[in-house]
């Protein structure tokens, strides 16, 4: 099946000559102003660690639900440890997603300005490959962000001070297979993401849907050597909606696989609190007035936490 998002290879930006670059550069441009999402191969993920990854998650999804329940931390809105069954809620839906998740948090932290990350004791293989994903991901994320912000007419390090060190999370999740009665619910309501961009690794099982401009939802299908890579609505703020944070959701499966597990493990890429994500001037003219008030990426965050039901 051939996929409705664009693909491009991130070697051609890292290791191309200038021309491989600017085409990069124009590709991933064009595909997130148009539908916000795009395939990318050439990252830093190599097949070893997600295999390995992968098989930690379900793993520790696997233990038993007490053992879990000891890594959920009242009063840290989500964002160290597990997250149980149920617990978050898509802005603007009324019933809980159909899953449950853990997030590993930025290592590089020589300030201790973060949260420390949780360490689980019953699976030691969980925190070597999650600590190993988390870095490859954000790698991949920083030299993608260069690129974007090429495409902006900005320096190509723009990003860096806010991103290297930044509050970025990556979020194993497991959607468990669906019972009868949680039918009326969707494993992830129709969301827009928080942060700057999402990486996500290839899913174990179908399901993500993106909606175009014209409101139709399409399959978004990455080939095995591939990351799904979207925009957020913090850099769509930035940018004043010339990159789109495009709607997307994780519909329940097919009935001959519906008592199937998924895992997803989404890397959302956040920079520090203090990023103004006031809109670039650049991306403000008569035909696109400024869409959003100035705010800090924190403030933004914590808004949007509120929302969630993850921070009271």
């Amino acid at each position: 099946m051939k996929s409705a998002i664009p693909s491009v290879n991130l070697s051609h930006y890292t290791n191309g000559s200038r021309n491989e670059q600017l085409t990069f550069i124009d590709a991933v441009g064009s595909a997130f102003s148009e539908i916000g999402f795009v395939a990318l191969k050439g990252h830093f993920l190599d097949d070893t660690l997600t295999k390995h990854l992968y098989a930690s998650v379900k793993d520790f999804f696997a233990l038993p639900e007490a053992t879990k329940l000891q890594y959920e931390i009242e009063g840290m809105a989500g964002q160290r440890g597990y997250t149980s069954f149920g617990r978050e809620t898509a802005k603007g839906s009324k019933i809980a997603d159909l899953k449950e998740f853990w997030h590993f948090g930025q290592y590089h932290d020589p300030n201790g300005i973060y949260p420390l990350n949780c360490t689980v004791l019953e699976l030691d293989s969980f925190n070597i490959y999650g600590e190993k994903a988390f870095k490859a991901l954000e790698n991949t994320g920083l030299h993608l962000l260069r690129a974007i912000a090429e495409h902006l007419d900005l320096s190509a390090n723009y990003f860096d001070q806010w991103v290297i060190g930044g509050n970025s999370i990556l979020r194993p999740i497991h959607y468990p297979p669906v019972k009868p009665e949680d039918r009326k619910a969707i494993r992830a309501a129709a969301h827009g993401d928080i942060n700057l961009i999402t990486l996500l690794m290839g899913a174990h099982g179908k399901g993500l849907q993106v909606q175009r401009l014209d409101g139709v939802y399409v399959d978004a299908i990455a080939e095995p050597d591939e990351l799904m890579i979207n925009v957020g609505d913090m850099l769509s703020r930035l940018t004043n909606n010339r990159l789109k944070s495009t709607i997307h959701r994780v519909v329940n499966p097919d009935e001959d696989i519906v008592n199937e597990s998924r895992y997803s493990i989404p890397f959302f890429m956040h920079p520090k609190r203090e990023m103004p994500l006031n809109c670039l001037e650049s991306c403000v003219n008569d035909h696109s007035p400024k869409q959003f008030e100035n705010c800090t990426a924190g403030e933004y965050l914590d808004e949007r936490l509120r929302e969630l039901g993850l921070l009271k």
